[in-house]
């Protein structure tokens, strides 16, 4: 990956890659959920740290896969049980998926069962070698010879295992291969001699079994994984309009005859109601919109809520712990944060509302803003039902607008303003006439003189 990161703490599809594997570990309901780590320990080690239920074992020194499920002996020997062994670095794997795999293992009554598939390209992955139809080892691309490569059908590195004879096993792997490391594949020999019986699931679905080893099968796996999403947002009813360009998280939901525009992104827990439309360049992070809520270009909203019937954008910026209710208008590049715009209200023009409580049917005219921040603390403002606040306004907080209240355009309010009052807080106007003409006659002296000066020196 050339990478800092540790490559299963990458994101794709907006989660870690390791997240998806321990979703479809704990959707097994396991007894325990074991994870072994190696190189980065410490980095991964903190990210599992939210997950108390997730234990881990360390790997140290790395010497490959069998040495690395050794290393669980500490915290499964001893125990009865199937024992699923899942790739930290293949994110679309399916539930349905190990679930199968588990039910053929108990179905077959076999001491191991790998899941493979057919690829057209199997490069870099282990061989499935049978004899007969039946498994009897597994050949690493690196050991693999012309004849071995030919083969198609790949090991997943995906396997369930009877618990009793694994560790036993695992002892005896050898190290007597190109990488001088302890594969668990040559498990698969050893119980063939020892007559324990090895199955194999294949699964035609191989896409659900790629990893992640660089940069380019990262991106073309969160491209699969994005089809996949916006696949079934449209079987569900919801019209994209270009799907090759939407964003989608895997925490979404998208109610009935919502249309969405092109490069539109949908991040974290978003819920959209039924016949939104969601213009291009729009992004939406941990936030509901109710149904019939129109967003217009490029428009963000981030952790906030907004109510049916709604117009936002374009160009409005939602910010954090906002409520915009139903049927209100926030428009061209405005800004909302830690506020509630009432029901009916409308700031259709480059206004900043910030910590602000806005009652119903308020109107607020273009390039107001509310002086929230004193250098300190932050205070509140409050606008009543049905108040006007004129254009070019600022309103220093803490201040209350009454009801039905009118702020003439241009004003500085500091105090509060009682319902149903017209409050003016500007300085009076002056014109002083003739002023144009004085002036210009004024440079046209100055120049006079400099002219002199010059003429005489």
């Amino acid at each position: 990956m050339k990478s800092a990161l540790p490559k299963v703490l990458h994101h794709v599809g907006g989660a870690p890659i390791l997240s998806y594997v321990l979703e479809t570990a704990e959707g097994l309901q396991p007894a325990s959920i074991t994870v072994v780590l190696g190189h980065q320990a410490e980095e991964i080690g903190a990210y599992l740290s939210r997950r108390p239920a997730v234990g881990t074992v360390l790997q140290e020194p790395q010497l490959g896969t069998g040495h690395a499920l050794l290393q669980t002996a500490s915290v499964l020997e001893g125990q009865q049980g199937t024992v699923v062994l899942l790739s930290g670095d293949v994110p679309l794997l399916r539930l349905d998926t190990v679930t199968q795999l588990v039910s053929a293992h108990h179905s077959s009554g076999a001491t191991a069962t790998v899941l493979t598939t057919d690829l057209a390209n199997a490069t870099g992955y282990g061989r499935i070698h049978r004899t007969n139809g039946s498994i009897d080892r597994i050949i690493e691309e690196r050991d693999a010879d012309v004849e071995t490569k030919a083969i198609r059908e790949i090991n997943s590195g995906i396997f369930a295992f009877d618990l009793g004879p694994l560790f036993p096993a695992l002892r005896s792997i050898g190290s007597n291969n190109a990488q001088r490391e302890y594969y668990l594949p040559d498990l698969i020999s050893i119980y063939r001699d020892r007559g324990l019986t090895v199955d194999a699931l294949k699964i035609d679905l191989g896409s659900e079994l790629l990893g992640v080893n660089s940069r380019e099968e990262l991106a073309a796996i969160n491209a699969l994984l994005q089809d996949q999403r916006n696949q079934r947002l449209m079987a569900s009813g919801v019209t994209l309009i270009d799907p090759s360009t939407v964003w989608v998280g895997g925490d979404v939901e998208v109610g009935q005859d919502t249309v969405i525009y092109p490069n539109v992104y949908l991040e974290g827990r978003v819920r959209i109601g039924s016949g939104c439309e969601l213009q291009a360049g729009s992004k939406i992070v941990n936030s509901t919109l109710a149904d019939r809520v129109l967003v217009q270009n490029y428009t963000i909203i981030r952790d906030s809520t907004v109510g049916a019937g709604a117009i936002l954008g374009p160009f409005t910026h939602i910010r954090p712990d906002s409520q915009v209710e139903d049927g209100a208008h926030v428009g061209n590049f405005v800004e909302l944060k830690k506020t509630r715009l009432g029901r009916g209200s409308k700031a259709n023009h480059l206004a900043y509302l910030g910590d602000a409580t806005i009652g119903e049917r308020v109107n607020i005219g273009a390039g107001v803003i509310t002086c929230n921040y004193d250098g300190v603390k932050k205070h509140q403002t409050i606008i009543e039902d049905g108040a006007f606040v004129g254009t070019d306004s600022q309103l220093v907080a803490p201040v209350r607008v009454g009801a039905e209240a009118y702020v003439a355009a241009g004003s500085s309010i500091t105090e509060d303003v009682p319902p149903g009052a017209l409050a003016i807080a500007r300085s009076r106007q002056v014109n002083k006439d003739g002023w144009k003409e004085r002036q210009a006659a004024a440079r046209a002296a100055k120049n006079a003189a400099v002219a002199a000066t010059a003429k005489k020196d």
